[in-house]
């Protein structure tokens, strides 16, 4: 069969269809990758990762949002066995410390504030109320919130017969014992991993596509399709193919990053920590057997020393390493996917790590790849698609993280006063327009964050709309407050039959316990 036409090939005919594929860098991209494509294309087509051991990965991502689920339950995962594996945690959401003003707090928590009523979303009856004494704040009726508050966690579906759902949840974890699990879960038959260094990239002179990676071995690796996953440096998508990087530096200023872990102290939360600082912000990621904690920041406000400072002085527990820098410009690739290559993770763009975004953007990278997956000749109109649907998805996350930064009171150093009069794209302008003007939120196409994201984003930043849809009138005011009643207790008995977030690992999931440790 002809692989672009479905239809019996003649004699002669040349057969394009997908045979090799060759990942180039190993980390979380590369083995999400290698496990993905070989779950959805079996063995049919072969998978050669080839990982360097001269070049660490950066790691820095250990918080996830609920969208990795998916992962597990495609390759089949158990996911008590993968939170042993990678010392994870439960995440609920991030608490947003000191971003819209000094002393200030909220939470971007993950699943519904409230619950369907009458013909709008539950937020624009309670705009209409929000006003009065005795109205309680929103995240009063979002269950993910509350059990942040009260450090608890269960897996429960729904509320009892309400129609509230359960707790809409990720994870914590160590990114490198992430993907040494990815690893072991890859079928040996169909992915081969390759210990090497790329020192040449091989392009066919008709059409300028990649033929092969040579090694500094000698060996010489060839494949139809390349993904490459070689983080920053963008081996192949960059240094071989010159796709281009598009600056997203005067939206997103923080240019630097340090790492450190430090010992666990007190109960694990379920929530990561964003802590707003003088020139950037702090991250604290709970995990079983150590806290992460990174200081994101920009140059031009705060020198290194002073960032590894900063960062030493708020930590919980004693740093177990050196703080490790990182280096960075925002922005993305020109070309996500240029002739046979397509770039994932760092190679592809980077977005800083505030709202945890970088391993989702791998798994809708795959993801728009498996539904466009190409033959050998790789279309353009293919490459093209990808490409816009790619650029949209960092554009709406880019506006997302912009949005932490320009909404805020603060003008206490010289960043948080540049901060806010940061230009802002068009397409933020708009909702925030809306929202203000009438508690509106739109989104487009397949974006990332829900209504409910940039509800609470643009509430706790300070963001406070002009009016209410006129439909809110509608309902009658004491109907509403027993609504509002019910939902309040159907939270707080929700969650006081929960178990604490470290009692339910220990419980189900914490390192070391289970099957398969004891064996």
């Amino acid at each position: 069969m002809n692989a672009r036409t479905g239809e019996p090939m003649s004699d002669g005919a040349e057969d394009l269809r997908l045979r090799r594929v060759v990942i180039v860098g190993g980390g979380t991209a590369g083995w999400i990758s290698a496990a993905l494509l070989a779950r959805a294309l079996g063995r049919q087509v072969r998978i050669v990762l080839v990982e360097s051991p001269e070049i660490g990965t950066v790691g820095v991502g250990e918080a996830t949002i609920p969208q990795i689920r998916l992962i597990n339950t495609f390759l089949g995962i158990d996911e008590d066995e993968l939170l042993r594996a990678v010392q994870g945690t439960f995440k609920l959401g991030i608490q947003f410390c000191d971003w819209h003003r000094i002393g200030h707090a909220y939470y971007h928590a993950f699943g519904e504030i409230g619950a369907p009523l009458g013909l709008l979303p539950f937020h624009a009856y309670w705009l209409r109320d929000r006003s009065r004494p005795d109205a309680a704040d929103l995240w009063a009726y979002a269950l993910n919130a509350q059990a942040c508050e009260a450090r608890r966690f269960d897996r429960r579906q729904r509320i009892g017969t309400s129609p509230l759902s359960g707790l809409r949840y990720a994870y914590h974890f160590d990114a490198g014992l992430y993907a040494r699990h990815l690893r072991r879960h890859c079928d040996g038959r169909v992915v081969e991993a390759v210990e090497g260094t790329v020192i040449e990239v091989e392009r066919r002179a008709a059409d300028g596509f990649i033929a092969a990676v040579h090694l500094r071995d000698g060996r010489r690796i060839e494949g139809d399709l390349f993904i490459d996953c070689s983080g920053f440096r963008g081996l192949l998508i960059e240094g071989a193919l010159e796709a281009g990087y598009e600056d997203w530096s005067h939206w997103l200023p923080c240019d630097r990053a340090l790492a450190v872990p430090s010992a666990r102290q007190g109960p694990m939360r379920p929530y990561t920590q964003a802590l707003a600082r003088s020139a950037g912000w702090q991250w604290r990621i709970p995990l079983q057997h150590r806290e992460g904690n990174g200081h994101v920041y920009c140059s031009r406000y705060l020198s290194d020393d002073e960032a590894c400072a900063m960062l030493l002085s708020n930590l919980e527990g004693e740093p177990l390493a050196e703080p490790r820098p990182l280096r960075f410009t925002a922005g993305v690739r020109k070309r996500f996917w240029s002739h046979n290559c397509i770039a994932l993770g760092l190679a592809s763009g980077f977005l800083e790590p505030l709202e945890s975004t970088s391993i989702h953007l791998v798994q809708s990278g795959l993801g728009r790849l498996l539904a466009l997956l190409p033959d050998r000749a790789c279309a353009p109109a293919l490459r093209e698609e990808y490409n816009r649907q790619t650029r949209f998805e960092y554009e709406r996350i880019r506006d997302f993280l912009i949005l932490h930064y320009r909404a805020t009171e603060r003008r206490d150093t010289p960043f948080w006063r540049d901060c806010a009069a940061l230009p802002m794209p068009a397409s933020l302008a708009h909702k925030i327009a809306l929202f203000r003007a009438g508690g509106r939120i739109v989104r487009e196409g397949e974006e990332l964050f829900t209504e409910g994201s940039w509800l609470q984003v643009m509430l706790g930043q300070g963001i406070v709309p002009h009016a209410y849809p006129a439909l809110a009138d509608t309902l009658p005011g004491p109907q509403f407050d027993g609504f509002l009643a019910d939902l309040r207790t159907l939270i707080a008995r929700a969650i006081a039959d929960m178990p604490a977030h470290e009692r339910f690992i220990a419980d189900h999931c914490a390192a070391g316990t289970g099957a398969g440790m004891l064996n």
